[in-house]
């Protein structure tokens, strides 16, 4: 398996989603850590990313933050090659597929990413299982997939190991199938986190920081709860503590 032992030189780490419509909202927010002097690793999803384009990854960086690119390609393999040879050169620390898109797509992701990457560093790829927010019923009726989800997710994890992933996106519950099955070099970067006494929104397989880090998560996703608390800094910082992280 390639990428053995990216889970121990990433460290554990905090992620927070930078779920905003406009860069001025993103840019403002990261300003709320200035007197801390902590600088979260974030990630840029879609939305923010359509708004501002490639600059706003360039902006977070340059202030000092690294940053996970949640674009999630889903496409045939000559597309997702191309798109990712032009991410790249973005300069995002962690980029994204979807497992679903099979082994072919995975691997021609790599492949782009080297290709645009050239003599640079190349970002680490990872792969999505299932969306947090989908749960079995969703899985059964709708997606009509009749397996198992912790069985689903642990099959997607193993192709993606197979074809080269750093790898994947997927809950704190299916973080030890995961893990044991892939190594514990292998990323487990698990959204769906929130506080024991916060509000679970639209996700349907939750856990809370220390849960994660019980059940092995390298990296836990959180946005709401931090980006629309009182106290951002103060919340990232519990977030931290309640995770493990100095």
């Amino acid at each position: 398996m390639r990428n053995a032992g990216v889970a121990g030189q990433m460290g554990k780490q905090v992620i927070v989603a930078l779920d905003f419509a406009s860069g001025k909202e993103a840019l403002d927010f990261l300003g709320l850590f200035a007197k801390s002097g902590r600088k979260p690793f974030v990630k840029i999803g879609m939305e923010l990313f359509y708004a501002e384009g490639p600059e706003i990854v360039r902006k977070a960086k340059a202030l000092g933050h690294k940053v996970f690119l949640d674009l999630k390609v889903h496409d045939i393999p000559n597309t997702a090659r191309r798109a990712m040879a032009s991410v790249a050169a973005i300069g995002a620390d962690i980029v994204n597929v979807h497992a679903a898109g099979g082994s072919a797509m995975m691997k021609a992701a790599l492949e782009g990413l080297a290709e645009g990457a050239g003599a640079g560093r190349k970002p680490l790829l990872i792969a999505v299982t299932q969306l947090t927010s989908t749960d079995a019923a969703t899985l059964r009726d709708e997606l009509l997939i009749s397996r198992p989800m912790e069985e689903t997710v642990l099959s997607y994890a193993r192709l993606a190991a197979a074809s080269g992933l750093a790898g994947v996106v997927c809950s704190p519950r299916e973080a030890p199938a995961v893990k044991t099955a892939c190594g514990n070099g292998f990323l487990a970067v698990t959204p769906g986190v929130r506080f024991a006494d916060g509000e679970v929104g639209d996700q349907k397989r939750v856990a809370t920081p220390a849960d994660a880090a019980r059940l092995g998560s390298d990296m836990i996703v959180m946005g709401r709860p931090i980006t629309r608390a009182a106290d951002p800094a103060a919340a990232y910082a519990r977030a931290c503590a309640e995770f493990g992280v100095s």
